[in-house]
């Protein structure tokens, strides 16, 4: 059974920082794919950020890149987002996702591709 947490969350003043961690638990995949989305009220479930376990790709949405980070830890099986240079519109619940395939970039940035998810982390960035 795989098992995503996120943690690391949090209230931070625009032009601040946040690192949130996603722990993997359950992993039997040799080249999975894990990303970073995130929900805004009202809204819906939008692509942040994605890495490719084996290789260590990785993808951003165009309103993160150059601010954000995604990385991993292999030892910990435990996925990265680095937030950095935050503004207001980056406030919503950050949401962990995994799948076991090496997803090509067609696909890479569709939620419906991931078959786990974490339970969601609040990310409020104050003005």
């Amino acid at each position: 059974q795989v098992q995503l947490v996120e943690s690391g969350g949090g209230l931070v003043q625009a032009g601040g920082s946040l690192r949130l961690s996603c722990a993997a638990s359950g992993f039997t995949f040799s080249r999975p794919t894990m990303a970073w989305f995130r929900q805004a009220p009202g809204k819906e479930r939008e692509f942040v950020a994605a890495l490719r376990w084996s290789g260590g790709n990785s993808y951003y949405a165009d309103s993160v890149k150059g601010r954000f980070s995604i990385s991993r830890d292999n030892a910990k099986n435990t996925a990265y987002l680095q937030m950095n240079r935050m503004n207001p519109e980056d406030t919503a619940v950050y949401y962990c996702a995994a799948t076991g395939r090496t997803l090509i970039l067609s696909s890479i940035r569709l939620k419906d591709e991931y078959d786990h998810w974490g339970q969601g982390t609040q990310v409020t960035v104050s003005s």
